[in-house]
């Protein structure tokens, strides 16, 4: 049986191997990376299993985070982009803030994006239930660099000090700088291993820089204990919004959702604010797809696009623009009357 299997598979591939070969090469060429993302639809997914509070309150409803799916450019998916409908093409260099910058460093910094999200959420909503929170530990990386500031350093590197200066925040970094000659000699944590790094610094309106972009992520200790795990393929920071006010809700007895299916999207500053995001369109229509009644979606160009598209597609979801935490706690609120 085996013997006569492979014999015909033989045959086989005696007969139409040039046809397996162009099928081969048709279909690494098909494969071949380009530089673009294909952004291809958008969807919903409930938080609820990404964050853990000790003692938490239940939720009647949920609040879900809205995502886009985004997928690695290739010669295929760039030519099924201008056949299929809503599918759309994004530049990689739109992520970028260096052409030098490789899809690993557009990663870590996307991961690190959504860790400070998280931080932000945390320290914001145990803020607002008047809940005990403080800083254990904190991490400054370098996630940025500019081609118009030469510099030694790189993405990835872990600053330990400058000029044998250790601070806990960016902005008492950056207040250390002013204070600098020419040039500071910073030391780095990279590939695990410790070294001094002599860096120039540059005058932008009318303050000393590094010329590079930081970012920081810290650890808490919290009263409730709280665990937050997103999958390793989600990152970036538009979840923020709604991880901050699933915490709170976790938080405190009054259940904002009111039994709804909430969806939305928003970066999330440390003083609550709520930033604008990208793609937006996909973002409400994977809500609507998924049957979500509400969609929170930051003031502004945001808000415009949103409100347009339920217009012109006749959408059947209730849009509520938000410029802070407090003003989405109390439109949540609002619901419930």
């Amino acid at each position: 049986m085996i013997k006569k299997f492979y014999d015909k598979l033989l045959y086989f591939i005696k007969e139409e191997y040039k046809f397996i070969i162009f099928m081969v090469i048709f279909y690494l060429l098909l494969s071949f990376p380009v530089n673009y993302y294909i952004i291809t639809g958008g969807g919903i997914s409930d938080i609820d299993t990404r964050i853990k509070v000790d003692d938490a309150y239940s939720s009647k409803g949920s609040f879900n985070i809205s995502y886009v799916t985004e997928l690695k450019g290739t010669i295929s998916t760039y030519l099924f982009s201008y056949i299929i409908p809503d599918w759309k093409r994004v530049g990689i260099s739109e992520y970028k803030y260096d052409e030098k910058e490789d899809y690993d460093d557009l990663e870590f910094r996307s991961n690190l994006e959504l860790d400070s999200a998280n931080d932000n959420a945390i320290k914001i909503a145990y803020k607002l239930a008047n809940k005990k929170y403080k800083v254990i530990d904190t991490k400054i990386y370098v996630t940025g660099t500019f081609s118009t500031f030469k510099t030694n350093l790189s993405i990835k590197d872990q600053i330990l000090a400058i000029d044998g200066n250790s601070y806990d925040s960016v902005d008492k970094y950056k207040e250390y700088l002013q204070t600098a000659n020419d040039s500071v000699l910073v030391r780095v944590k990279r590939d695990g291993i410790e070294k001094n790094i002599k860096c120039k610094l540059y005058d932008l309106d009318g303050s000393k820089v590094l010329g590079v972009i930081l970012g920081v992520v810290n650890k808490y200790k919290t009263d409730p204990k709280i665990k937050i795990k997103f999958k390793d393929s989600e990152s970036g920071p538009s979840g923020g919004l709604i991880t901050t006010l699933d915490i709170y809700n976790k938080l405190t007895k009054k259940d904002l959702t009111n039994s709804l299916k909430i969806a939305g999207t928003g970066t999330i500053s440390e003083d609550g604010s709520i930033g604008e995001i990208g793609e937006v369109k996909y973002k409400l229509l994977g809500a609507v797809k998924n049957k979500a009644q509400v969609f929170l979606v930051p003031n502004g160009r945001n808000y415009k696009t949103c409100v347009d598209l339920k217009k012109k597609r006749k959408l059947k979801i209730k849009i509520i623009g938000v410029s802070t935490i407090e003003e989405a706690i109390k439109e949540l609120e609002k619901l419930d009357s």
